[in-house]
């Protein structure tokens, strides 16, 4: 008998116990995420939005561009007055002809959360903010801005 096949047969029923256990651990998980602290809510005109990162994770490659997801909640507004929502992380906001090139970036979702993968860079800095620019209906343009969290700035050595 080799020593897998041994150690399998003097741990059977431990491994048994564990993997009992395994999905109540990750349905308990999932029932529970912890989310890092939402940006401070911002007014500017009759929207008030309060973004919040999904995680205190560096952007990732999504569609070969880099993204950070985040969750925006229109507290004051209505998000159907939205003809389009774009979020990026940068130095300044991108233009909205840039922002409709790509098919990331885009705000979608329900009027009770928008979910987006902000465009990004692969490491961002203390120069950064988080720019939303919304497009209403009628043809106005609002570009709103926060300051990048401590924990997702990363400066190259």
């Amino acid at each position: 008998m080799n020593a897998v096949k041994r150690f399998i047969q003097h741990n059977k029923y431990w491994l048994n116990a564990l993997l009992l256990v395994l999905p109540a651990w990750f349905y308990y998980q999932s029932l529970h995420p912890e989310f890092p602290a939402p940006l401070a809510e911002q007014t500017l005109g009759k929207y008030s939005i309060t973004p919040m990162p999904f995680d205190d994770k560096p952007p990732y490659i999504h569609d070969n561009l880099y993204v950070k997801d985040f969750l925006l909640l229109f507290n004051k507004g209505d998000v159907e007055s939205v003809r389009q929502g774009y979020l990026n992380i940068g130095p300044n906001a991108m233009p909205l002809a840039q922002l409709m090139k790509h098919e990331l970036g885009i705000l979608h979702g329900t009027k009770h959360g928008q979910h987006v993968h902000a465009l990004a860079k692969k490491t961002l800095s203390k120069d950064d903010k988080v720019w939303l620019t919304i497009e209403t209906w009628q043809g106005e343009v609002i570009v709103m801005n926060w300051p990048l969290p401590e924990y997702l700035i990363k400066e190259s050595a």
